[in-house]
């Protein structure tokens, strides 16, 4: 269970809790606040805290001092031309701040994106929980043949068996050990902030991050694409779901215009031309590489 009972009862005891204020509050967002998300067998996200709404992307880009005349419409339209003229300033007035428990692989790769603020659980300082991310059989695969980052095929049969096998043996007998380590029963007892070097980095870990609308955009652009690590993928879904009740106008530009979207570069856009000019275009008269033609030719034929 990712959220345990006292952890719950706090969380309660939290969104039960109201105060008033005169700043700008999203409705969409209060249902999410302080509820915790739960991702993968042991994983949640859950917000924090919040700055800014639709109306502050809007207020940054005008520069004024209040809501304004404008209407739903004409805000929705500003919104969708910042986002088509890749104008980043007026989204980094809203900001997030999330509690995030993931396996360590996955913080490793999260931690790429070093445009926010973060504060992890410290393994010097505490004992980390025996908890670690185990895969569904479903979600264990073979090397990707065609992508050297990849998954392929799913692992199936007494080889699937055998690899949950170690995973859950090898984790457990790292904790053990671990355990062991650390303890001052009869013995001196080995610092913790060199006993967690025996960890396996598919153990749990938690952090505060703390990132601006344009910078988690973009970390969403790159992890919930179908491309994506699938460990980490649905941490970003699990947070496109609840910024899409925070800033829907936002959201809904930055789902059309990037992840629904495709970048083209200048060749591609010459052999667009050419194909609705009826000229019959190859990757050998594109002069695009194999790589190129075949990410592209993904786009035009979906």
């Amino acid at each position: 269970m990712p959220v345990t009972p006292e952890q719950q009862a706090e969380i309660d005891e939290l969104r039960g809790q109201t105060k008033p204020t005169l700043r700008a509050v999203s409705e969409g967002m209060e249902k999410h606040l302080y509820k915790a998300h739960d991702v993968l067998d042991h994983g949640f996200v859950r917000v924090i805290d919040y700055m800014g709404d639709d109306q502050a992307i809007c207020q940054a880009a005008r520069v004024s001092y209040g809501k304004g005349t404008k209407s739903v419409q004409n805000d929705e339209g500003l919104i969708r031309y910042l986002m088509r003229h890749w104008h980043s300033t007026p989204f980094e007035m809203c900001e997030i701040k999330l509690h995030v428990k993931l396996p360590v692989f996955v913080a490793r790769q999260w931690i790429r994106h070093r445009t926010a603020n973060v504060n992890e659980y410290s393994a010097r300082y505490s004992i980390l929980d025996r908890e670690f991310y185990i895969p569904r059989a479903e979600d264990l695969a073979a090397q990707s043949v065609i992508n050297n980052q990849g998954r392929g095929e799913t692992l199936t049969g007494e080889e699937a068996e055998r690899v949950l096998r170690y995973l859950k043996d090898d984790a457990g007998r790292a904790y053990d050990h671990y355990e062991e380590m650390i303890s001052d029963e009869g013995q001196q007892g080995l610092a913790r902030e060199l006993a967690r070097m025996n960890l396996p980095a598919n153990i749990y870990t938690q952090w505060y991050w703390k990132v601006d609308l344009h910078n988690l955009f973009h970390f969403l652009r790159l992890r919930a694409d179908s491309h994506a690590q699938y460990e980490i993928r649905v941490y970003a879904d699990a947070i496109c779901e609840m910024v899409k009740d925070w800033v829907p106008a936002a959201y809904g530009a930055f789902e059309d215009y990037r992840l629904g979207g495709a970048t083209l570069s200048g060749k591609a856009v010459e052999c667009i031309r050419r194909m609705v000019a009826g000229e019959k275009v190859t990757q050998e008269t594109s002069g695009m590489s194999k790589g190129e033609w075949r990410e592209f030719m993904g786009v035009v034929e979906g």
